[in-house]
């Protein structure tokens, strides 16, 4: 059973930054593309970042674009997502997600989720 966990999430002022991890075990991580997605409260989950199971691939949001930067460690299982200048818009739970198709920026291409982790920043 596939279990992924986020850690990392925190409260931060506008323009700061932060790291998420994403530890995961029981799969196959090092063959599996990964993504971030987050979700603020009334709003859609929407997604954030991806990366191929390489980690050669790279795919962003538009609105995360220049400022985050997701990479991984195939030998620790690990995915990360390095957060700068965030703003107070970027609020949410973020959530990492394994991928079981050949897209990576809908929530329906990801098989497995983790529990999220709150992000807050304060304006």
């Amino acid at each position: 059973q596939v279990q992924l966990v986020e850690s990392g999430g925190g409260l931060v002022q506008t323009g700061g930054s932060l790291r998420l991890s994403c530890a995961a075990s029981g799969g196959p991580f090092s063959r599996s593309a990964m993504g971030w997605f987050r979700q603020a409260p009334g709003k859609e989950r929407e997604f954030v970042a991806a990366i191929s199971w390489s980690g050669i691939n790279t795919y962003y949001a538009d609105s995360v674009k220049g400022r985050f930067t997701i990479s991984r460690d195939n030998a620790k299982n690990t995915v990360y997502l390095q957060m700068n200048s965030l703003k107070p818009e970027d609020t949410a739970v973020y959530y990492c997600a394994q991928n079981r198709g050949t897209t990576f920026t809908r929530g329906m291409e990801y098989e497995y989720w983790g529990q999220g982790t709150q992000v807050t920043v304060s304006s």
